[in-house]
C-alpha cells in the first residue's frame, strides 16, 4: 500500500566523500597530496578557524624550536582522503592528531610532544 510513495523513487545518495564527482585521477591526486609537503598540515578551507589553529601550530613549533613549515591544505578531496569530515584538522606525520576543533598552543605542544 503506497499511502506516503505518492509513486516517487527515492534517489540513492552518492557514496563517496565528494558527492559522485570524483575519478580515479583525482582521487589518485588526493592520496599523493597526503604524502608530499611539510611533515606538520592544517587541513580546512581557509576559514577565520583554520588561520588560528596554524597560527597557534606555528607558535608551538617555535616554541619546540622545531622546523615551522606549515602546510595549509584546503583541498576539500585531499582533506576527505585523511578521513576528515570535521575542520580544522590537524595532520602531524601523516597522522591526524585534532579535528573540528580550534587548539591552544598548550595544546599543540603537548600532541607534537606526544606524537614525536
Amino acid at each position: 500500500m503506497a499511502l506516503f510513495n505518492h509513486g516517487k523513487k527515492k534517489e540513492k545518495a552518492p557514496s563517496c566523500c565528494c558527492g559522485g564527482n570524483c575519478d580515479a585521477g583525482s582521487m589518485a591526486k588526493a592520496e599523493a597530496g597526503k604524502t608530499g609537503g611539510a611533515a606538520v598540515k592544517v587541513l580546512g578551507s581557509g576559514c577565520a578557524k583554520c588561520n588560528q589553529l596554524e597560527a597557534a601550530t606555528k607558535a608551538a613549533l617555535e616554541q619546540l624550536g622545531m622546523d615551522t613549515t606549515i602546510d595549509h591544505v584546503t583541498d576539500f578531496a585531499t582533506i576527505a582522503s585523511y578521513g576528515v569530515m570535521s575542520t580544522p584538522a590537524l595532520v602531524v606525520d601523516g597522522k591526524v592528531v585534532s579535528y573540528g576543533k580550534v587548539l591552544k598552543t598548550e595544546e599543540v605542544v603537548k600532541l607534537l610532544q606526544k606524537v614525536r
